[in-house]
């Protein structure tokens, strides 16, 4: 009997698919859910009884958490990367991970298929297929629900014929939850006006009295929080979202492009995620040179656009990490951020490799490396061409009547 890999979450589409595959195709279906920090053990657990109830031959959980952070986290860490200066990139990084996860599960097990449970009309259709093509272009793709244009009421009834007991009932408000934030679609996101009630949102508001916390920084990574070193980022991070999710803050409405060509709108809650961007590029903002920084925008904007439309196998992103890695060198020391209810500060930082030295002056005050008359010659050196543009075009008489 032949073999086909299903990522599974559980839900109403995968638990089709998991019927479909082994009863009306007659594969032997090896159901994979792919963890990066969204799931609890009693969830875990649910999603494997479920699993093995829809008649599954092997389930397996494969926690994919660490190579999450190493291999796009830290790199949108460092890149300070936000979509379109909002979104930090929750669900569609995350989902490239996965994509590769199922890749190499199938290959390990020699896998003659690969299965999924996305939709015609959103990006993880796209993200799933480009990462199985390029790692296991000899494994054939299988798409029930997409190539069946199924509706919702049609995999529920195929379901119940099949002896299925869940809960159809569809959730008012859909949430995919990671280590890197938790995105939230409902009524209110397919619409342009309408905003997210509170009650939509994963996490309440249950810390009201304001708190401050002093973020350690190596090499561009958070590796601290106030007194506590942790062995691995992760854990740093995962400890932070314990401390500032309470607050409520994170939170917003993504509005982008689709890899598709058409416009949506995602909420999302991402209080660790938007406090350590936010953190990093302050530190950021006095370690390193206005050039570097410079350059750092332009490509991680390109890095996360790319992410986005699930293009991580690119080499061109490896020479861009390369790129991004380099610029880390000196991003270490601590910065001291304000949280309370639904809103936080970065108040201040220090590092040994602070560009903002007391040696050589203080802006606005007085300096200590120069002299005015070195000034003086600067200025007219740095504007002569501007001058000289001026001056043979006569264009003096133009600004003035303007």
């Amino acid at each position: 009997m032949k073999k086909v890999v299903l990522a599974f979450s559980g839900g109403l589409d995968t638990s089709y698919c998991a019927i479909y595959l082994a009863q009306e195709l007659g594969l032997e279906v090896y159901s994979a859910i792919v963890d990066t920090g969204g799931f609890s053990e009693e969830e875990l657990q649910e999603i494997e009884r479920r699993a093995y109830a829809m008649g599954v031959k092997q389930h397996t959980h494969l926690n994919e958490t660490q190579n999450f952070y190493n291999s796009c986290i830290k790199y949108l860490v460092f890149g300070n990367i936000l979509k379109n200066n909002v979104y930090p990139l929750s669900v569609s990084a995350e989902r490239v991970t996965q994509a590769i996860a199922i890749a190499q599960h199938a290959k390990s097990i020699d896998a003659d298929f690969v299965a999924h449970g996305s939709t015609g009309a959103g990006n993880d259709q796209v993200r799933f297929d480009m990462v199985f093509q390029a790692l296991i272009p000899e494994v054939e793709i299988i798409t029930p629900i997409r190539d069946k244009c199924l509706l919702r009421e049609e995999e529920i009834e195929y379901l119940k014929q099949h002896g299925v007991e869940m809960d159809f009932s569809k959730a008012q408000y859909s949430i995919n939850k990671g280590v890197w934030g938790t995105s939230v679609g409902g009524k209110e996101t397919l619409t342009s006006n309408l905003p997210l009630p509170e009650e939509a949102y994963p996490t309440q508001l249950s810390k009201h009295d304001p708190e401050r916390v002093t973020l350690h920084f190596e090499k561009g990574e958070l590796v601290g929080i106030n007194e506590e070193k942790y062995e691995t980022p992760v854990q740093a991070i995962q400890q932070l979202q314990a401390i500032a999710a309470p607050f409520a803050i994170g939170r917003d409405i993504h509005v982008g492009d689709t890899i598709i060509g058409i416009k949506g709108r995602v909420g999302f809650e991402a209080a660790a995620p938007m406090v350590i961007i936010k953190a990093h590029h302050t530190l950021e903002k006095h370690v390193l040179t206005k050039w570097q920084l410079y350059w750092k925008d332009q490509l991680s904007a390109w890095y996360g656009n790319w992410l986005h439309e699930g293009q991580l196998l690119d080499p061109t992103m490896r020479d861009i990490e390369a790129f991004l890695e380099s610029t880390q060198h000196n991003v270490t020391g601590k910065v001291y951020v304000l949280l309370a209810p639904y809103r936080f500060q970065v108040e201040g930082i220090e590092s040994t490799h602070d560009l903002m030295s007391d040696k050589f002056g203080s802006y606005g005050e007085m300096n200590r490396a120069w002299t005015s008359d070195d000034v003086k010659g600067f200025a007219k050196i740095f504007g002569n061409q501007t001058k000289l543009y001026h001056s043979v075009n006569n264009t003096e008489e133009a600004w003035v009547t303007k």
